[in-house]
């Protein structure tokens, strides 16, 4: 068993800042659960790409709206507090933010906690987790 707390987390290597968002990783591919577990905060008014080509992800927002626009189809998806969504396809997408907005995001395979987005969007997969 173990407790992460957030206030552990900030301002260490597991406390990412990505211009547009902000992420404390909580559970990383080191704690050998599967999964990685990530408390994201998404400034208002941003637009970033996403594409997670070596990671499924799904997202609950606990603050805040936007939108989620799946690139292959141009489908924009409205999300908010209390949602959940989920990237199930390796989706590259945009996310904006109308407002302000944290959620909690879990990814698989899981994250090492200090990756940043490549040029594509994507979190590189570590040597170790590729198949």
């Amino acid at each position: 068993m173990k407790v992460i707390k957030l206030e552990d987390v900030l301002n260490t290597e597991r406390d990412v800042d990505g211009g547009n968002w902000r992420s404390q990783r909580l559970v990383v591919e080191k704690d050998g659960v599967g999964y990685s577990v990530h408390d994201t905060q998404i400034r208002a008014g941003t637009e970033t790409h996403l594409w997670y080509k070596h990671h499924l992800e799904s997202v609950y927002i606990i603050e805040g709206e936007g939108e989620v626009e799946t690139i292959k189809d141009g489908k924009v998806w409205p999300v908010k507090k209390f949602e959940c969504y989920v990237l199930d396809e390796h989706d590259e997408h945009y996310l904006r933010a109308k407002t302000d907005m944290r959620m909690v995001c879990v990814f698989n395979p899981p994250t090492t906690g200090e990756e940043i987005h490549d040029e594509d969007g994507a979190y590189q997969l570590p040597e170790h987790l590729k198949k």
